[in-house]
């Protein structure tokens, strides 16, 4: 995913609002700036143009492209309202000045509001009626006769003010209004509510009731201080009506400041009826407003962890060790249905398909056994994946206790199928696998997953896999744009085999997308197999920027050209070719081999173009090519004994894997159908702030069950007490 490109005359005076909010130097941002404008991606900057950026990181880069964004938005949105105000020829120099000189949206927003088109109020309604000099004599809080001959001028029935009492009411709704559009009082305001305390009560027809919000039934906690789960959990109640949620302020302190900011004469014959319309003023006005500004900061505040916690979790998934070019055995477990079978080979091509009735109720075990046995000699399985799944546990002793029996190398691993059904009824799975069983993509899924998760979880929405922290509460385009940048983030970083890969897969590589993707694929099926990434440019509408952005992402196994198997863009096989020269060998023997490599010294081939940091990543790549950063496959040893929630006892040291890593702690898969949770305080012995520092999902990890709760299916884990 990127951001829609700015154009360069636009952005480049952002560079220093940029720089100071990322806190990076202006230099290494205009860089940044410069080549974002220019249509370059994150992954390509942070990957092969380190020279232009200072060697700003991934994490970097992202920051300077949304606060790029941010500023472009907020430099389009004063322009707006300076248009607006001019328009209603209210655009004085001081007001031109304060909006030019805003750094925040809420600053500009406060600016417009007395400027914004509103409906109807109490206030516009008096001014029609001729008491805005009323109001304006209440302000200047300066007595010039007695009351009610003053208040006698405005009566006028027929203008609808039929009293004095109405004639002062309106005037107060005027200066009511005023106040609460003044900016330093709704940024006072905006200030202490945050310093507020949430509220929960439960609602009169839940009253008595258990339910999954029962926690907050009464609750109240301060509003800086509430964590994102518990902020998303208490506003998903109030959203189905079971609570209601409000922040509450010391309003005795906050009147006193208004009134003290306000009102200036304390001997006005009006005193008592101006202290009134603050009163209301805040009430009525300011309060509702900003209590609604907190709550929506709130939860953007808590959409943002949440998402950067869902991110992280879907990245560790993603990022999961391979178990690289084996045949598989995919297996989808059920129980009426039965369990399918999928066998894949090296690349993931579907050779067998089958069901089998080895689970309740049925229970076809020996017919079961016979065509797995089949299924295993017939393409030489090396590794079974089954799914975690209903069913799971009954498969899973159904296999290992055939691979015991027979005497099997292959190796059983249980794989989180979360989207695999998901994935088993797209339009993709429709296009990859025509003709198979719904029911059995799924199988093949499973296999393919256990293959390479990467080039498997790619083609399933990131909201379908299960791994995010209250996902369906947060906003879906902000939650969507950043799981989609960290899944092209992973694919970048792993690189794509060009001939094998997925157009689902491709469309994640750097300068590509969807349609060009499917353009690679069907000239790929039209034409076979690329023989060098030079041929991308035979692919029609890929022209030489998205050559240029996706080219070193791309890998050709045994291809004419070495160099294209490795993260070597094609625009530095000059400097291997200097290199192969210089040693007097030819680039297919430089390629590899750590030995001729470490002879050579990156600063004899820097130059203007292609700086040391270029030339160090370059020979790294040279001596470990096309070298995969995701870590080795290794198995959770999970307990046959332990089947069923109800088989674990206190005190029990199990392995398990890493599902999902929250705020608060990490819920573990020891196999019994029901992830436990080791909270954040049971982590390690050393204080732990955020659990993403310790663990991340797919991790292996020895625990200690601490309490099981088989009722309400809660299981308690510590890693601490096994360190």
């Amino acid at each position: 995913m990127t951001t829609r490109t700015i154009p360069l005359p636009d952005a480049l005076p952002l560079v220093g609002d940029v720089a100071r909010a990322a806190g990076l130097p202006p230099g290494k941002v205009r860089g940044a700036v410069e080549l974002l404008a220019g249509g370059a991606t994150v992954p390509f900057i942070a990957r092969y143009r380190k020279e232009r950026t200072g060697g700003l990181d991934e994490t970097a880069l992202r920051a300077v492209e949304d606060l790029l964004k941010r500023f472009r938005e907020l430099a389009e949105r004063r322009e707006a309202i300076l248009r607006s105000i001019g328009e209603q020829g209210k655009l004085d120099e001081d007001l031109r000045r304060r909006i030019l000189a805003a750094k925040e949206r809420q600053e500009l927003e406060d600016l417009y509001i007395p400027f914004r088109p509103k409906r109807r109020t109490r206030a516009s309604a008096a001014r029609e009626r001729g008491l805005e000099p009323l109001a304006d004599y209440l302000r200047a809080e300066a007595d010039e006769g007695p009351r009610d001959e003053l208040l006698r001028r405005f009566v006028d029935p027929a203008r609808g003010v039929p009293d004095a009492a109405a004639a002062l009411q309106g005037a107060c709704d005027i200066l009511a209004e005023e106040w609460a559009e003044r900016p330093d009082l709704r940024r006072w305001l905006r200030e202490r509510m945050r310093e507020g305390v949430l509220v929960s009560r439960v609602r009169k027809e839940w009253k008595g009731k258990p339910g999954k919000f029962e926690t907050y039934y009464d609750f109240r906690e301060p509003l800086a201080r509430m964590p994102s789960h518990r902020y998303l959990a208490v506003r998903r109640g109030e959203a189905e009506k079971v609570l209601s949620v409000r922040i509450e302020l010391d309003e005795d302190r906050v009147l006193l400041h208004l009134a003290s900011v306000l009102l200036r004469n304390p001997r006005f014959s009006f005193r008592p009826e101006l202290l009134e319309a603050v009163k209301d003023c805040f009430s009525r006005l300011l309060s509702p407003s900003i209590e609604t500004e907190a709550f929506a900061a709130s939860k953007e505040d808590a959409d943002r962890e949440a998402i950067a916690v869902f991110a992280s979790n879907l990245r560790a998934l993603l990022l999961a060790p391979p178990a690289g070019r084996k045949v598989v055995m995919g297996i989808d477990p059920g129980f009426r249905t039965g369990c399918k079978v999928a066998v894949v080979d090296a690349t993931g091509k579907v050779l067998e398909t089958a069901t089998i009735y080895p689970t309740p109720p049925e229970e076809r075990t020996d017919e079961a056994a016979e065509v797995v046995l089949a299924h295993i000699r017939r393409h030489g399985v090396e590794l079974i994946a089954i799914g975690n799944g209903t069913g799971s546990r009954e498969a899973d002793a159904f296999v290992t206790g055939l691979l015991r029996e027979q005497g099997l190398s292959a190796a059983k691993v249980i794989v989180n199928e979360s989207g695999a059904s998901v994935y088993s009824a797209s339009e993709a799975a429709v296009a990859e696998l025509p003709g198979l069983d719904v029911t059995l993509r799924g199988a093949v899924s499973i296999a393919r997953r256990l293959q390479d998760p990467l080039a498997e979880l790619v083609k399933i929405d990131p909201r379908s896999i299960g791994v995010g922290q209250y996902q369906h509460d947060v906003d879906p385009a902000m939650l969507g744009a950043a799981l989609d940048r960290e899944v092209a983030s992973c694919v970048n970083l792993v690189g794509v085999e060009l001939n094998t890969a997925s157009a689902r897969l491709l469309s994640h590589v750097s300068g590509i997308g969807t349609r060009l993707a499917e353009a690679i694929v069907r000239h790929r099926d039209a034409r076979g197999p690329f023989r060098s990434r030079a041929g991308l440019l035979d692919v029609p509408r890929f022209g030489s920027k998205a050559f240029e952005l996706s080219a070193g992402f791309l890998r050709i196994t045994g291809g004419d050209e070495p160099l294209d198997a490795s993260a070597v863009h094609p625009e530095s096989y000059g400097v291997v070719e200097s290199m192969a020269r210089r040693l007097g060998r030819p680039v297919r023997e430089l390629v590899g081999s750590a030995e001729l490599v470490r002879g050579l010294r990156p600063t004899e081939f820097a130059d203007e173009r292609f700086g040391l940091p270029t030339v160090e990543d370059i020979l790294r790549e040279l001596e470990k090519p096309g070298r995969d950063p995701r870590r080795e496959l290794r198995l959770a040893r999970l307990s046959d004994a332990m089947k069923e929630i109800a088989d674990l006892r206190p005190g029990m040291l199990l392995e398990g894997t890493v599902t999902n890593v929250t705020r608060f702690g990490a819920f573990v898969d020891l196999g019994v159908h029901q992830d436990g949770l080791i909270h954040v305080s049971e982590l390690s012995r050393r204080f732990v702030k955020d659990p993403a520092e310790v663990v991340s999902a797919g991790d292996i990890v020895r625990v200690k069950v601490l309490a099981v709760d088989a009722e309400r299916k809660r299981i308690a884990l510590s890693r601490k007490q096994v360190e």
